[in-house]
Formats: C-alpha cells, structure tokens, sequence
C-alpha cells in the first residue's frame, strides 16, 4: 500500500518500507532489546502460528496505558501466541492478575510456553473455547471489574466483546479495540467485508452509548495501515 501526500511541501511517498524503518528508528532508541519477545516471536512462527500480533511499538503503547492506570486486573480477548499478553502482563501492579481468551488449543499452548519463559506466567489464565462462552462463564462469576480490557479477535464478533468489557468493567475501565481501520476499507459504507462490518457495527453502538466516551486513532507503520479504538467507561454504565 502506498500514500502519496500532495499540495505544497509534498513529502516523499511513504509505504511500508518506510513505515517499517521508522518503527525500526523509534524501536531501537525507545524499546530495549528483550530475549523474552523475541522468542515468543521465534516460536510463534515456528509454530505455525499467523504473524497478526501486535507491533513492539504497538505493545509498548498497551503497556504503557495500564501502567498510567495502575492496572492490576487485565482481561485480553485474542491471546495468539501471547506477545502482547507479556507486554500487558508486566505492566500489572501487585496483586494483580491477566485474563486472557484464546479459542484455538494449539495457539494457547504455544502462548503458555511463551508467557512462561518470560517471567509472567503466575499472572496470566489463559481461558481456552469461543470467547463469547469465555465471556458468558466469566461474567456469571461476578468477578472483580477489569481495569483494562484489551480486544483483538475476530472483527465480527466486536460489539458482543465490547458489551462484555463494559458490563466486566467499572467507572474509568479502559477498553482498547485493535485493527479497527482495515487498511483504510472502514471508510466504505458499502463494503461486504465481515471485518469491516463488524467494525462499523461497533463505531455505530459506540456513537449511540452516552455510558461509553471513545475515539479511534489511524497508525501506520510494521504492520502496515490500521488503528485502534480507544474508549473510557463512564460512571453511569450498565453493570
């Protein structure tokens, strides 16, 4: 994919290899080398496992946001083989613990080694089967709300998880919704795409929610062109 600027001052054209090499440049100076990461990468790959996780960069970000709220409770829905349940996982306060919902056994197990061999595996439950089962089990635990709530898994299914992260949530949860712009086809009201309409089912419930404040943020870079969902429960909710 290529975006070209136009007008005056007209930049170069910026693609993917540009893209790549500016995460690269940021990653370097900001993101330290981490054995840990780039095993769980290694072995997710030769695992078979799809290379859909998220960025160093785009880790680093989730992060950093439960650091800033003190997260001590974490749900993840779409575990894959775990790399961005480490970055969640290491930004807990103590006592704190990382619900995480994977549908496929093998990707869970491969996420299991890989939390292990970083250090964070006594924090984080790996619930394996259809998130949505998951979700109805967990919500009729009545557990403690969830600080943050990290959604990356099938694009149809996103309102249904959201509506869950805001009946598992409380007053100042924050809830995080990936790959929301889909190369930029979220623009086409008309698409047939099941991911985009998913999408759009999601931004139209989110618009009509007065409980829920959110926006959505366009990124570029390793991973191409897509964004993100960033939305703030309210104090007056639905519990």
């Amino acid at each position: 994919m290529t975006v070209t600027s136009t007008g005056p001052g007209r930049k170069p054209d910026m693609n993917l290899a540009t893209w790549t090499a500016v995460d690269d440049y940021f990653g370097q100076a900001l993101i330290p080398g981490d054995v840990a990461m780039d095993e769980a990468r290694r072995s997710s790959a030769a695992g078979g496992l799809p290379d859909i996780s998220v960025s160093a960069a785009q880790g680093k970000l989730l992060h950093l946001l439960a650091r800033s709220i003190g997260a001590r409770r974490i749900l993840e829905i779409g575990t894959l083989g775990g790399y961005s349940t480490i970055w969640l996982a290491r930004a807990i306060r103590s006592p704190g613990v990382l619900i995480t919902l994977e549908l496929d056994p093998h990707h869970a197990q491969v996420a299991r080694r890989n939390l292990d061999r970083a250090g964070v595996g006594g924090l984080v439950e790996i619930r394996i089967g259809p998130a949505a089962e998951s979700l109805a089990a967990l919500a009729g635990a009545g557990p403690e709300p969830f600080d943050l709530v990290f959604i990356d898994a099938d694009k149809k299914s996103n309102t249904l998880y959201f509506d869950y992260a805001v009946r598992l949530g409380r007053p100042g949860t924050v809830i995080v919704v990936d790959n929301v712009v889909r190369g930029g086809r979220v623009a086409d009201s008309t698409s047939g795409n099941e991911a985009v309409a998913g999408v759009h089912q999601l931004v139209n419930a989110l618009a009509a929610r007065e409980a829920v404040d959110a926006t959505a943020i366009q990124t570029v870079g390793a991973k191409g062109y897509d964004g993100f969902i960033l939305a703030l429960v309210g104090d007056n909710s639905p519990d």
